[in-house]
């Protein structure tokens, strides 16, 4: 049974008349018709009560001090992440707080971090943060409910356009007093707005007066976090070091976290320049993603002497959808049975065989890896949701079970290529002379966009098998700043995209799918998607009123998303894959939903002993 009472139908938190153990006094003060607490949870009753010391996947005794140096790929030239323009600084987050901190080891669960305390309506309509009173911004000044106000109302005007769309269901913003920040929303239907707002990172409004925030910023900005830039040069190298008198070191959100003292980032033009800093001790920990590279790239002499670890860490994080994301803005890609043909196209048992070591599962929903993927034929209340739209979706959303097409990886797509075939005549496309044209001899060709050359792999057997249809892929790989202006703009043709999705779908939904959010540029929407009732499933995902509808609703968007053949679907791995200098040491417990680096410190015996090995010509 429940100990807490469900606001806004799921969104869990103490109830002030029946408060747990070790909750302040000061907690039952709200009005009657609000709850006051230290925590929200989207999914059920918070895991630690009001006084916990911290969380269990973290050593609150963890050591502090040495340092790490971490790769960057391309270039920057901002420490402004906020806005379209500029590319910013790897690792700048660590400057500002949040007013919640999300629990790694629990899903869509927040707690008190630069605010003490959450005060939220019972109708939903509204939530009060209360700043913590020991909270100041690195120059010693303190943080104050303005600064809350001021940077929502600056994100939302000026921001990338992802804050308009994340925060659509907020009316408006004030300070109630020097510490009391209030948001009101248009109805109480959004439950997850409270945990969204709970994310906010926030600014200094005395520091950017006399800024232009819409500009790219290449001055170390004032914070209030763990780390303050230190030193840099832009484009090259940026290191952050951390606050030895930090005013939140001791929070229960924040203890045993953020223990180097030093954070470098090393940029480089590309990640097998990247590879080869790492083997050569320049850089002291990564994560691998390539496969290839997990399973040959690491025979090396440091490794082979124990100096370097390598190691598999298990995660429950839901894997969303990674693909080939076609721009259907493009006349080429407009035609539903085009994409399917170019789906059909993508031989990805050869490419798991011959290109990854069989290191991965294909992906087959864009909530992959979580109970929200649908599968089979929609039933019950899912299937009585999508009759709402029967003859405005494709029929096999009702009929058909979606299913990847299959190979034995041979490398012969035979069969899937004449089934490609076969659709695209129907789309009004013909072969001549080995070349795949339309009805005015237009032939089809296009360019894949890439941002490493690492994905061009991938992408030349699938250009090869797209030749056998005779159609042109090219692939063009640009640096980091071209390659985010021309997605921003929605300039280009298809390109790798990866939709990443948590346990609680909600508002980001718009950013991803909407048709407000497709004509604006530098929305998440590189796909171009435009569908009424799309639209009205994203709705309906963001109000669903407690976890079952929730499920029903976000697995009938996606069906509708998957029978829309709007990407080529890739690949998802269930583990972090990660290689490192054995200079490190970390807790026993990693969290469910993260892969928790900054919760590990430097241990000084086992660098010792490394700087050791090297010397002797490790």
């Amino acid at each position: 049974m429940r100990r807490r009472e469900i606001v806004s139908a799921s969104l869990a938190v103490p109830v002030a008349a029946s408060l747990p153990a070790g909750l302040r006094p000061a907690a039952a003060q709200a009005p009657a018709g609000s709850v006051r607490t230290h925590a929200l949870s989207l999914l059920g009753e918070p895991r630690y009560p009001p006084d916990f010391t911290h969380f269990s996947y973290v050593n609150p005794n963890a050591p502090k001090g040495g340092e790490v140096t971490l790769a960057a790929i391309g270039s920057y030239d901002s420490f402004n992440p906020f806005i379209v323009r500029g590319v910013a600084a790897a690792g700048i987050g660590g400057v500002w707080m949040t007013l919640l901190k999300s629990s790694q080891d629990e899903a869509s669960t927040e707690y008190a971090n630069l605010a003490e305390w959450v005060e939220i309506a019972r109708d939903g309509t509204w939530v009060a943060f209360e700043i913590n009173p020991k909270a100041v911004w690195h120059d010693g000044r303190p943080i104050t409910a303005d600064d809350v106000v001021w940077t929502f109302d600056t994100l939302r005007q000026n921001g990338r356009p992802f804050y308009r769309a994340y925060w659509g269901d907020v009316t408006e913003a004030v300070a109630e007093g020097q510490r009391r920040a209030v948001f009101r929303f248009r109805d109480g239907a959004n439950r997850e707005l409270p945990l969204i707002l709970g994310q906010l990172m926030i600014l200094p409004k005395h520091w950017w007066e006399g800024r232009d925030f819409t500009r790219p910023l290449l001055e170390p900005p004032l914070g209030s976090g763990a780390y303050r830039v230190d030193r840099f040069e832009a484009g090259r190298t940026v290191t952050y070091r951390r606050v030895a008198d930090w005013w939140a070191k001791d929070l229960p959100s924040e203890r045993g976290t953020d223990n180097f003292d030093v954070m470098r980032y090393e940029y480089f033009r590309d990640a097998t320049v990247a590879f080869e800093a790492f083997k050569a001790g320049q850089i002291d920990f990564r994560a691998e993603n390539v496969a290839k590279e997990w399973a040959t790239g690491y025979d090396f002499p440091a490794r082979r002497r124990g100096l370097v670890k390598l190691e598999e860490i298990r995660h429950e994080l839901p894997t969303g959808m990674q693909a080939f994301a076609m721009n259907i803005r493009r006349p080429l890609f407009k035609d539903r049975r085009v994409r399917e043909a170019l789906m059909l196209a993508f031989d990805f048992e050869w490419s798991n065989r011959n290109l990854f070591f069989d290191a991965y599962a294909r992906t087959s929903s864009y909530f992959s890896n979580s109970e929200l993927a649908s599968s089979g034929l929609p039933q019950g209340e899912e299937l009585a949701l999508l009759e709402r739209f029967r003859g405005k979706v494709p029929e096999e959303v009702f009929t058909t079970e979606f299913k990847l097409p299959v190979t034995d990886g041979s490398g012969n797509n035979r069969d899937n290529l004449r089934r490609a075939l076969t659709l695209l005549q129907q789309a009004g496309w013909t072969v001549r002379n080995q070349r795949l044209v339309n009805a005015r001899g237009e032939p089809f060709s296009f360019e894949m966009l890439l941002s490493s050359p690492s994905f061009e792999r991938v992408a030349l057997p699938y250009a090869q098998q797209l030749q056998r249809l005779g159609i042109e892929m090219r692939t063009r790989t640009v640096d980091t700043a071209q390659y985010q202006a021309r997605t921003d703009s929605f300039d280009f043709d298809m390109t790798v995209d990866v939709f990443g999705q948590s346990l609680s779908p909600g508002n980001e939904q718009r950013d991803y799918w909407t048709c407000e959010k497709a004509k604006l540029e530098g929305s998440r929407n590189t796909i171009g998607v435009c569908d009424p009732v799309i639209d009205e499933l994203v709705e309906l995902v963001i109000n669903a009123p407690d976890r079952e509808q929730l499920i029903t609703r976000t697995r009938a968007l996606d069906r509708v998303l998957l029978w829309g053949h709007y990407v080529v679907p890739h690949w998802h791995s269930r583990v972090f894959r990660v290689a490192f200098w054995d200079k490190f040491d970390r807790p026993a417990t990693p969290p469910r939903y993260g892969l928790g680096f900054d919760t590990w410190w430097v241990d000084t015996a086992r660098e010792a002993r490394l700087a050791e090995a090297r010397r002797s010509g490790g």
